[in-house]
């Protein structure tokens, strides 16, 4: 892709732009650059780091800096980033799409806030429950424009599909990485011992695996070799899952499982709302209010909280809920909804101007 000129809008790097958050705020006042050239013939990564920007100073190329999980920056190295685009007029905007981290130590995590704070960039979190979270954790309330985080599954994109027909037992999705914040293996194991009907399926569509992965304390051996004593149980594998394949699962599914230890706000369960999957999620962090925001247009979700008892109780907290779950799906096949995805497309409108505005600083 080549350069957008300036006249096109504001350019907008995101730090990362992966998901389908990032990629989706684009309008006629801002456009994104990652994954365009630059100049000199470069093209912006689209997991652009804060070394990589600071190798390609001046910043004039750029007009606004969106950072979304900064877990994995040196924190010396993003206060460098930071004088940079004070000293050359680039906005920084941070979305907290997590009151606690995902990687890392507290306390790393906390320094990185503070430093967010300290540099006086843009704030914007997903819900108001966030927003106070954070004020407890930095000591003070950031001024931050509240967004919820809108679809994961474009509107324009589910038009003319529809779910798979369903066959008389439910059909169970679980995707993404396997991180330390949400647990595949306890999941897999309680699905396949506590579903007695042959022909439930579980689908485990899975982002491909690293070496920490098998390391000491890794659990992929094990739940592959959970996988294979289920027939039932499919896995699947992508380098990173795209976007139409992770719907295309969602619409051979009708139930999504969100096992979060913890968890501050979840696209997942914004993408099981666009497809009308029923979650049966944890109750934690700010997802009863993701959920909340929705109240009246979408299905409440199957929640099950352990969070506030011994860690042993969450497989019995699970295996209750997904038996809930199991009976309220009956049997037939749950169609999209479209007055909701209507609903999200006037949404989204609605989120990129508050993104016009939060971009737009004092300029």
């Amino acid at each position: 892709m080549t350069v957008p000129s300036r006249s096109q809008g504001m350019r907008v790097v995101h730090l990362p732009a992966r998901t389908p958050y990032a990629w989706k705020l684009q309008s006629r006042d801002f456009h994104v650059l990652n994954e365009t050239k630059i100049r000199g013939g470069e093209t912006v990564p689209a997991t652009v780091g804060a070394e990589w920007l600071l190798a390609h100073r001046p910043l004039s190329w750029l007009d606004v800096l969106h950072l979304h999980h900064i877990d994995f920056e040196d924190v010396a190295t993003l206060e460098r980033l930071l004088d940079a685009c004070l000293e050359e007029g680039v906005h920084v905007v941070f979305t907290a799409h997590d009151t606690r981290p995902m990687v890392g130590s507290a306390d790393g995590f906390m320094e990185r806030l503070r430093v967010l704070h300290s540099a006086e960039v843009g704030w914007v979190c997903l819900t108001e429950g966030s927003v106070t979270t954070l004020t407890e954790v930095i000591g003070e309330r950031p001024e931050a424009a509240v967004i919820p985080h809108g679809y994961v599954a474009a509107p324009e994109a589910l038009v003319d599909l529809e779910r798979e027909p369903s066959s008389s037992a439910a059909r169970y999705l679980m995707f993404g990485a396997s991180r330390a914040s949400r647990d595949q293996l306890s999941t897999m194991a309680n699905w396949s011992l506590g579903t007695p009907n042959p022909r439930g399926t579980l689908h485990l569509l899975l982002r491909a695996f690293s070496p920490a992965d098998f390391a000491e304390g890794g659990r992929a051996p094990l739940l592959l070799e959970t996988a294979r004593r289920d027939p039932r149980i499919r896995l699947s594998m992508r380098p990173y899952p795209t976007d139409e394949e992770v719907a295309q699962a969602g619409l051979a599914s009708d139930a999504l499982l969100l096992p979060y230890l913890w968890g501050s706000h979840s696209g997942q369960l914004e993408l099981a709302f666009d497809l009308n999957l029923l979650p049966v999620c944890s109750l934690t962090g700010h997802l009863p209010e993701q959920y909340e925001w929705h109240n009246g247009m979408v299905e409440e979700p199957e929640w099950f909280d352990w969070s506030h008892g011994h860690p042993n109780l969450f497989g019995e907290k699970f295996l209750a809920a997904l038996q809930r779950a199991t009976a309220r799906l009956g049997s037939g096949t749950r169609p999209l909804d479209r007055d909701f995805l209507e609903y999200r497309a006037h949404e989204h409108k609605t989120i990129l101007d508050d993104y016009a505005r939060v971009y737009g600083g004092d300029r």
